[in-house]
């Protein structure tokens, strides 16, 4: 068998070609293979998603795109894909896939919120956790990691305002495998260099994703027989939180309307929108004050979203109080309390707050990438004292699903968002 800890280290050859040209009709896109100099090595990707996965990564370096009068993004609009050796603060080891899949989905995600400043912690395409601050990046990176600390381990951050030295002394005290903003405060470096591993990257477009929120781009699928799908990206139409549609239908004649969010829902609603456009479907999105509570991803039905976010967001608070008072996790302390008197009363204690604190999702709104068939994944988020919800609209159930809001005590919000954002 070979030793899986000495292919994660291996550079893997590739023999994919320097350049690759697609032709549209009377366009034609032209892409180059990018490799970097690291360490006196001249290549690519380290891997693909596997380590025995060769990989290549390209930027489009000629070439546009307009097609039933939509104008795509084009080259020199490159972020992660036009990185060069200067953007490597610190390299590591060369990159792999999934390292710059992540980052790229974080950036995916902060398009729609740079009105703020904003973090998100990426592990597999997903973020772990997010949040969005006016108090400044520092904030907003200490709120994305306690709302999933687990998670967060070996994870990419990525932010959209220069890293300053507190949210750089957070990174210091975990294990991240990336981080990635538009620059660096004085001194931050040094901090953050003395983790060997960790990958440094400079991406000054981060600075300027508002030019990027309404543009899309060429997004190609291949299949499993060589076939491609090729799709326009997907586009938040949720610029602000007067977006939103209010949520109505009809039932028997009658109109349905559930309530208007005030305007902190509202807020938390369209950061929780944002958030949900980079989330793997079915999937839903439990935010509060700017942050997420906790986010169900990749999974088959609706309601078995908000019950495993539910159950994550239940196991989550356990842990963060485990952790700030006894400074283990909730997993060591249970295993402690099955021995120890002292431990197994401050496991109950826990259990009790974090019961009482419904897992932290009393207060929260949500956002459903996918209309609700049935109420009871309403029924699910309202029981645990959630206040408002943005789901797109459109089910044959709607008035139904309004009720649900209707009758909660006090009623619910709802909005409508007048489109789908499922990822796959």
């Amino acid at each position: 068998m070979p030793s899986l800890k000495y292919m994660y280290r291996t550079l893997l050859p590739d023999s994919f070609p320097e350049t690759l040209t697609l032709d549209f009709g009377s366009f034609r896109l032209e892409y180059a293979r990018r490799s970097w100099n690291i360490g006196g090595e001249q290549r690519g990707l380290r891997y693909g998603e596997n380590p025995h996965q060769p990989a290549a990564l390209y930027a489009l370096v000629r070439g546009g795109l307009t097609i039933g009068g939509v104008t795509y993004r084009g080259a020199g609009q490159g972020l992660i894909s036009t990185l060069t050796e200067e953007n490597m603060l610190q390299a590591g080891k060369h990159p792999g896939k999934t390292n710059l899949t992540d980052v790229d989905s974080g950036i995916a995600m902060l398009q729609y919120l740079y009105a703020r400043p904003a973090a998100f912690i990426l592990k597999h395409n997903n973020p772990s956790g997010a949040a969005w601050s006016a108090a400044g990046v520092a904030q907003a990176l200490s709120r994305a990691y306690w709302a999933d600390r687990i998670a967060a381990f070996g994870g990419a951050v990525v932010v959209n305002r220069p890293l300053d030295k507190d949210a750089a002394e957070l990174l210091s005290s975990a294990y991240f495998e990336v981080v990635a903003a538009p620059d660096f405060e004085p001194g931050v470096l040094p901090l953050l260099q003395k983790r060997k591993n960790l990958r440094i990257l400079r991406i000054p477009g981060l600075a300027r994703l508002e030019e990027f929120a309404g543009l899309p781009f060429l997004d190609i699928t291949s299949l499993s027989d060589g076939g491609l799908v090729l799709q326009q990206s997907f586009l938040n139409r949720v610029g602000s939180p007067r977006d939103f549609f209010p949520a109505t239908a009809d039932r028997d004649g009658d109109t349905l309307t559930a309530r208007a969010p005030t305007p902190a829902e509202a807020e938390d609603l369209f950061f929780a929108w944002a958030v949900e456009a980079g989330v793997t479907s079915n999937s839903v999105v439990f935010a509060r004050d700017g942050a997420t509570a906790a986010i169900g991803a990749g999974q088959q039905d609706r309601v078995g979203c908000v019950e495993m976010a539910i159950h994550k967001a239940y196991v989550k608070y356990m842990d963060i109080l485990a952790f700030r008072e006894t400074g283990q996790s909730w997993q060591e302390l249970a295993a402690r309390a099955e021995q120890d008197v002292e431990a197994g009363d401050l496991a109950q204690d826990i259990r009790r707050r974090t019961q009482a604190a419904k897992g932290g999702l009393a207060g929260s709104v949500l956002a459903s990438d996918g209309f609700f068939p049935f109420r009871d994944g309403v029924d699910a988020a309202l029981a645990q004292g959630v206040t408002a919800i943005a789901q797109p609209g459109g089910s044959l159930r709607d008035a139904e699903v309004i009720a649900a809001v209707n009758e909660a005590f006090p009623p619910a919000a709802m909005v409508f968002t007048g489109q789908r954002s499922f990822k796959h």
